[in-house]
């Protein structure tokens, strides 16, 4: 075991080395680049490697994933410092793990559940946002129906800047609109930003919503029609959005029942017998690992419950 500690001991520190000289090499880079435009010079070709990389990067799955729901949820956070911080977190269990328990399942289960953290809080915010935003989407939809037939009904951007300017949307849903109005007019990836907003909304309805804005920025077309019929069909399914919204609480709420009870159970034991509950459950190996196992088994419910958070209307 000293020799799995001092191996992870190793690691971790090897991970703030690369940390501390990626950050060292942006601001490098960053410089350079200011330089070089401020000069007219080309860029050097282990700059263009890099670029190359950092496109190869973005091209991956998980990254696109992980960069989506960071956007989603409106945390200033670039997906490598996500990556360093669960990677971190992640050598930080291994080492405890390494420490308090015996064997090597109970160290690599510690270091994946604390790896895991970063994501689970991005998931948790975003089930969040669109838990508040899923009965006040349908008040937003009928404004901006409405801004859009006031602005002539061909220009989806005006439609989008007037519903903001408005200031008539609760806070959540402000939020999402000024974020999906700030990305179209930026000039970048207008699919990909009405993809993070479908996202931040988590409905089926914010799908068809976007599949319109996309037509009418691309086509030019008039959509009122669609948009029309899109906010006929939201308000008969109102309550079906509001039994959704019963579901997701009640699942949110049997994530938190399987701890309460092992603190119960554990108070109980410390209360009636403190010496032996502290040698069984503490002092003892077996006794911590029975502890992490059942703290995994949590986790994994935890896990599933944000998956079933996912489901749509």
């Amino acid at each position: 075991m000293k020799a799995i500690l001092a191996i992870l001991v190793a690691v971790l520190f090897a991970l703030f080395f690369v940390a501390i000289r990626a950050g060292l090499e942006w601001g490098i880079d960053r410089s350079a680049r200011r330089r070089r435009l401020r000069i007219g010079r080309e860029r050097r070709e282990p700059a263009f490697i890099r670029v190359e990389a950092l496109r190869k990067l973005r091209d991956w799955k998980p990254y696109g994933h992980i960069a989506d729901v960071i956007a989603a949820v409106g945390v200033r956070m670039t997906p490598e410092a996500f990556a360093v911080v669960s990677l971190l977190l992640g050598a930080a269990g291994a080492a405890l793990g390494a420490l308090l328990f015996p064997s090597l399942r109970s160290v690599l289960l510690l270091a994946l559940m604390l790896g895991l953290i970063p994501y689970c809080w991005l998931r948790i915010r975003l089930v969040n946002r669109q838990m508040a935003t899923r009965l006040e989407f349908l008040p937003a939809m009928e404004l901006f129906y409405q801004c859009y037939l006031v602005t002539g009904r061909r220009h989806i951007r005006t439609a989008l800047q007037k519903t903001v300017e408005e200031r008539r949307l609760p806070g959540e849903v402000q939020a999402v609109f000024e974020q999906l109005y700030r990305h179209l007019c930026v000039g970048g990836d207008d699919e990909e930003s009405l993809r993070r907003f479908a996202l931040s909304v988590g409905n089926v309805w914010a799908d068809y919503f976007c599949s319109i804005v996309k037509v009418a920025l691309t086509e030019g077309n008039d959509v009122s029609d669609n948009l029309r019929e899109l906010v006929d069909d939201m308000r008969k399914t109102r309550l079906e959005d509001q039994a959704e919204r019963n579901k997701l609480l009640e699942i949110r709420i049997a994530n938190f029942t399987p701890a309460l009870f092992l603190l119960l159970f554990l108070g109980i034991n410390f209360r009636m017998n403190p010496e032996s509950s502290y040698l069984y459950y503490v002092a003892d190996p077996a006794g911590r690992s029975m502890l992490l196992q059942a703290v995994a088994m949590m986790f994994g419910s935890f896990l599933m419950g944000l998956y079933l958070s996912r489901r749509r209307l």
